[in-house]
Order: structure tokens, then sequence, then C-alpha cells
């Protein structure tokens, strides 16, 4: 069976002495639980597994039953104490569960109970607000993101169009001979249920509806620039663009769709620019399309769009928890797809598809502004489209 590469990073993290919690998280059907479960088959330790993606949990109290198991199975025969794992899935939705977390992993750690935590979230953004406001020092983080090319390839013998096109989900993989079919999957399974189960229950959305349109309309536009006030526009909502902005980010910390910032060397400027859209997964794209891959492919314009959009999944999905950031850059007519950043390297990156651009190519503005960054053209004379997906992200900078 396959294993995703981060599982050896789970793995070698939880076969080390206890220190910290370890929270696996990501977007929902990106296979946390099948990877965790395939871990404790090989992790010489006694474990206790438990999810709280059950509707009749009452609170907090399951978080602490369940801890009270997995201790007993530090407990050896004639007492003396041995390594055990406790894996809660989903504890996001469980209330204040990081307080709990906290209290209980305290306790441990005060009378040296050898006991092993793993967290898995499927809503990075209500993770990370439990970890940051309660966990402080008491936490390392593993990003499973949607798959990568790569994984594609080597799980489901994919090549580099289908993997654009069906995008990341390896779920939804089995179904891409029946198209619609696997479009429903897509949009009923994935799109809906984060919607409604992941942001709708537990952050304050005023307007569903416009939500959802947002998300769209963030699929529609993927890979362009798009100020909050043209976003408003083209919602035909009359609300304000405190609201949109607010709404992205709730769609961005459920690994669905996000933002990216412009880069100018100024981050007061960076912060106050309008965002390009770009998906996470080039799926939530297909899944809506009218056209199939097979007529897709002989519509340059929107083949070429969607080639960019993947190379932004790629970018976004590779470089997660390693402190590299995806930005674009710029000025007047002149565009830069993507600029990576880390520390002080900064890489440009302009991605040459079968799209045909209607604003004047905008590489050599960029190092004219930048003469100290690098550049790199991805597709046509520059690095192939297979070897880019291929390879991770830090390998470019």
């Amino acid at each position: 069976m396959f294993q995703r590469p981060i599982g050896k990073s789970i793995q070698q993290r939880l076969c080390e002495p206890r220190r910290f919690i370890q929270v696996l998280s990501g977007p929902r059907q990106t296979g946390k639980t099948t990877l965790v479960r395939q871990i404790l088959d090989t992790v010489p330790l006694q474990s206790q597994y438990a999810s709280a993606d059950e509707p009749t949990l009452q609170g907090s109290v399951w978080i602490e039953q369940q801890w009270e198991i997995a201790r007993m199975q530090t407990k050896a025969d004639g007492g003396v104490q041995r390594e055990a794992l406790l894996v809660l899935d989903e504890v996001q939705k469980i209330p204040r569960w990081s307080e709990q977390v906290k209290r209980l992993w305290d306790e441990d750690s005060a009378k040296g109970i050898p006991l092993k935590v793993l967290l898995l979230g499927s809503a990075p953004l209500l993770i990370q607000r439990g970890l940051t406001e309660s966990l402080a020092g008491r936490f390392e983080t593993i990003a499973a993101t949607h798959w990568l090319y790569s994984e594609m390839r080597d799980a489901f013998g994919w090549d580099l169009n289908t993997y654009i096109y069906y995008g990341g989900y390896p779920g939804a993989a089995p179904l891409i001979e029946e198209r619609e079919r696997w479009a429903r999957y897509v949009i009923d399974s994935l799109v809906e249920t984060t919607i409604s189960r992941d942001i709708l229950l537990m952050s304050r959305v005023d307007k569903p509806a416009l939500l959802r349109r947002m998300f769209m309309l963030a699929c529609d536009y993927s890979g362009q620039i798009l100020s909050f006030q043209k976003m408003l526009g083209q919602l035909h909502d009359a609300g304000n663009t405190t609201t949109i902005a607010h709404y992205l980010e709730l769609l961005t910390g459920a690994g669905m769709v996000t933002g990216l910032s412009k880069y100018s060397g100024n981050k007061i400027r960076q912060r106050g620019s309008s965002p390009k859209l770009q998906v996470f997964n080039t799926a939530l794209q297909s899944a809506y399309s009218a056209l199939p891959l097979e007529r897709l492919l002989l519509e340059r314009d929107a083949w070429g769009r969607l080639v960019e959009s993947a190379v932004g999944t790629h970018l976004l999905g590779s470089s997660a928890g390693t402190g590299i950031e995806t930005l674009y850059w710029r000025e007047g007519n002149h565009e830069v797809d993507f600029v990576l950043r880390r520390g002080d390297t900064i890489v440009g990156i302009e991605v040459k598809s079968s799209r045909s651009r209607q604003s004047i190519p905008g590489m050599a503005a960029f190092m004219r502004a930048f003469p100290n960054h690098r550049s790199l053209l991805i597709g046509g004379q520059g690095i192939p489209l297979e070897e880019f997906f291929s390879n991770p992200v830090r390998e470019y900078l």
C-alpha cells in the first residue's frame, strides 16, 4: 500500500522520546486518517485511536475519557511504565479542546507519564488558533497538504495532464473514468462538506450564500489579481470589503482557495495589495467545468489558465511547513506569476503555458526593479513542467 513521504517524518517523531504534542493538520480528504492508521501498524507503541467526528459527543469530557484509556496503556505488568500513544482525530470539533489538552499534557509531564499525543484536524485555521492560544511551546506541526503530482503518479499511475485536471484528492482518483461521478464527489463530499461542517459550524458567517459565491468566484478567477472592491461587484453584493476579506481568510484556513499577497519589498504595501486568487487544488476548478480533459486540452487559453493554477497549487503544497512564502508581483502592465520568498532569498517565477498573455511580459521589469533577485521560467524553454512538478519547491531556492 502506498504511503505518503510525510508518513516517514511522522513515524520518526513518534519514535523519539516524548517532547512535544504532534499535530497533523490539513484539508479534508488528504488521507490523514489513512496515513496515521498505516503508521499505527508499524510503530512499536501501544495506542489508543479515537475520532471526534461523531454527532453524539458532549464536549471536552470526551478528551479526558480517551486520555485516561491511553494512560492505562502506559502501565505494564509489574507497575513498570512504558510509552504509549494517543491519537485524537478531528479534535477541532470539541469545544475548548486546546485548553483540555494543555491541562492533561501538563499533568502527564509533571507526573512523568510517558504518553505521546498525536492530534489530527481537518480545519487548519481552527487548529492553529487552538495551538497558539493554549499550547504554545508544547507542539510541533506537520502539514498534510493536497497530494502532489509525484504522489498521485506513484500511487495511481497518473500522467501530468491527468494530475493538472483532476488535482490531488486521492479518494476521488478511482472515479475519474466516470467524470460526472467524479465531479459530484468533489462538489458534494469535499466542497460542500468542508463549507457546511468545517466553516459554517465553527465560524461566524452572517452570509453563507455569499461565502459560497466567494468560493466559486475564487475558482473562476484562480490565477488572476482581483481587488476586494471588484470582487464585491462580481458577487453583486452590497456588503463591505472587510466581510469579503474575512470569508477569503476562512476559505484559506479550510485549505480550499486563498489570495496570494503582492511582493513589493515593503511589507506594508504587501498587506494592502489586491490578492491574486489561487485554488489549493485544481480539482476544485475542473469539477465545475463544462469541459472534460480531452476537450480542455484543445482550448488553448483555458488549458493555459489551468496549468498556471496547477503551478500555484504545487508551490503552495510543496512549501507548506517550510517557511517559504508564495507571492506575486505586478507594477502597471508588468506581472510575474509567482514570487517565492524564504528569508532574504527571493525568486521570481514566470509560467510559460499555452495561454496567450494580454499584458507585457514582466520578468525583465521585475529583474530591473530587484536586480539582486533570481528568476525562473517554468515550461517553454525553461524548466520542463514534468520536472518542475516532480521536485519540491526548496530545490529552486
